[in-house]
């Protein structure tokens, strides 16, 4: 069997994870992604692979048909799906594997983090006293405000948790909503997307991105939100319009806007959000911590090996 990994924080964090697949007997193949269309079709152009153990890979439906049929599964690194094509792998008979319930603890602190920083203004103050200046800016305080969670699954439950301890009010929305979760934390819940955004002075995205909510937070729905809102991203970056949001944060519209994700990964040169002092970005690694790449790791090698071996336990996500 052989084995292609593409996911770099898999490859770059010591741990048990790489025990599990050093353990198969099976031939590992590491490659850096995320991979375009193209450099997966040039890997797997020539011997081919059993299975991959994918993070944000374009897996297109042109590179599921180039891979099979040697390959036999995708495992993800992860539980976002939107760069595999899940539906042509289905129609083609291939198992697609993920790592839910393994991450949300880490990508909930992220986001709380992204959101202090950005109330504070730690990325002027920072740049400031490391240049050896003295600059101050008043920030807001969190207590108090109203966070809209726009999509309450794992991550967004975790958020709520640490909003409630910040004294914040919350109010959600997700297509299945966790009444008992919602009572027991004093969560209100909104009909829609737009009525839990609406009012709100702090925005979390935690939803899963799909065709029907690509761009979401465009230029019109902006304008419907609550004056100088903050807006936090950690789930993906196509939710957002970036054109949008970089000139409504020149302009002061929104607040500020943080996130751990883009449309396009990694950032290219003369990107909007670049030197716009309100938009903080990190490299993707909200669930970038010892702990969750240990869990993940282990979750999406265990998926992979057991599934090739015929093992039952494993993941599938179609």
């Amino acid at each position: 069997m052989r084995i292609l990994v593409t996911t770099t924080s898999f490859q770059d964090t010591k741990g048990p994870h790489h025990d599990v697949l050093a353990a198969s007997g099976f031939e590992i193949v590491n490659a850096r992604g995320p991979l375009t269309e193209a450099q997966l079709l040039e890997l797997f152009a020539g011997e081919g692979f059993d299975g991959v153990l994918n993070g944000d890979d374009a897996f297109t439906p042109k590179v599921i048909d180039a891979a099979m049929p040697r390959l036999k599964v995708i495992a993800k690194y992860g539980i976002g799906l939107d760069s595999i094509a899940v539906d042509h792998a289905t129609a083609k008979g291939l198992p697609v594997l993920f790592t839910p319930g393994v991450n949300h603890t880490t990508v909930a602190e992220h986001t709380f983090g992204l959101m202090v920083a950005l109330a504070k203004h730690f990325w002027l103050h920072l740049n400031s006293t490391k240049a050896g200046q003295w600059k101050r800016i008043t920030g807001g305080e969190l207590a108090g405000k109203r966070l809209a969670l726009l999509g309450m699954g794992r991550i967004g439950k975790e958020v709520a948790r640490r909003a409630v301890a910040f004294d914040m009010s919350v109010v959600g929305f997700d297509i299945s909503w966790d009444d008992a979760f919602a009572a027991k934390h004093g969560i209100e819940r909104a009909a829609s997307l737009d009525e839990a955004a609406r009012g709100a002075d702090v925005i979390s995205l935690s939803m899963n991105l799909t065709p029907a909510n690509k761009r979401w937070l465009d230029a019109t729905r902006i304008e419907t939100l609550k004056p100088g809102a903050l807006v936090i991203n950690t789930a993906r970056g196509a939710l957002v319009d970036e054109a949008a949001v970089a000139e409504a944060c020149k302009t002061g519209r929104l607040g500020g806007y943080a996130t751990d994700v883009l449309e396009k990964e990694p950032q290219v040169a003369g990107h909007p959000f670049i030197g716009v002092d309100n938009i903080l970005v990190t490299p993707h690694v909200g669930s970038r911590t010892y702990e969750s790449v240990e869990r993940q790791g282990v979750r999406a090698a265990k998926n992979i090996v057991n599934f090739l071996k015929g093992d039952p336990d494993f993941i599938r996500a179609n």
